[in-house]
């Protein structure tokens, strides 16, 4: 009697590949596209590469994205040239079980969250790994004016949380809006759309990374046995 041989295990590189190929089911011909940053998302964009003669072309949640479209000879608009977008693809640093997510671990936190703001969907990709019950075991990034920066870090301690600026090369990161990312750990999240309302209205604060109002439509998660599909009413 011989026994089949165990399936091999993916890689995270393969299952990022996996979903970034699952997200091409959600483009719809003949339309202008949103997509976000990240290194699951790089994989869309090869995957994206494959059929970029069915769309018009994009728009982008970043430098480093666009430039990446581009080199693939993919149109990159700017958002104020779009109404409205039919989908937004992007990965999440975290997701939970109602498709709330932590974003900006690639600090183009707010750029995503326009350019969500701006699709009637977003389709989130991702590995099982970023799927959690509840959100902030992920530092939880919020774009900040420098000189709010220490304010802000205060006030995160308030709350439990421990905030550090983010550094690039010694120095403070910063954005492709040219302002800092705070990286705050230590908080349990529990109402995602209270907490972004709450942060996003302290002054000095651009954008939090909690994507509530943003939430995500669908997550396609890729597991060792393929992708799971999860919809959010």
């Amino acid at each position: 009697m011989t026994s089949s041989a165990p399936a091999p295990v993916l890689t995270q590189d393969e299952l990022k590949a996996l979903v970034g190929r699952a997200a091409l089911d959600y483009v719809p011909k003949g339309e202008i596209i949103g997509v976000g940053t990240g290194s699951t998302v790089n994989k869309f964009i090869e995957a994206l590469a494959g059929v970029k003669d069915q769309i018009r072309g994009a728009v982008s949640s970043s430098v480093a994205s666009t430039e990446r479209l581009r080199a693939l000879g993919i149109e990159v608009f700017d958002s104020n040239a779009v109404d409205e977008l039919a989908v937004y693809i992007d990965g999440a640093d975290e997701i939970d079980g109602r498709g709330y997510m932590i974003k900006g671990g690639g600090a183009a936190l707010t750029r995503e969250k326009i350019v969500a703001a701006q699709s009637k969907r977003f389709v989130c990709i991702a590995d099982a790994s970023k799927l959690v019950n509840t959100l902030g075991a992920f530092p939880l990034p919020v774009e900040v004016i420098p000189m709010a920066a220490r304010r802000i870090m205060r006030q995160f301690s308030r709350l439990g949380g421990l905030a550090q600026v983010r550094e690039k090369d010694g120095a403070p990161l910063v954005t492709d809006n040219g302002q800092h990312i705070v990286d705050v750990t230590g908080l349990r999240i529990t109402d995602p759309l209270g907490f972004e309302n709450e942060v996003n209205r302290w002054p000095g604060v651009v954008e939090v990374g909690v994507f509530a109002h943003q939430r995500a439509s669908v997550c396609l998660l890729a597991t060792p046995s393929g992708v799971r599909t999860m919809t959010f009413g």
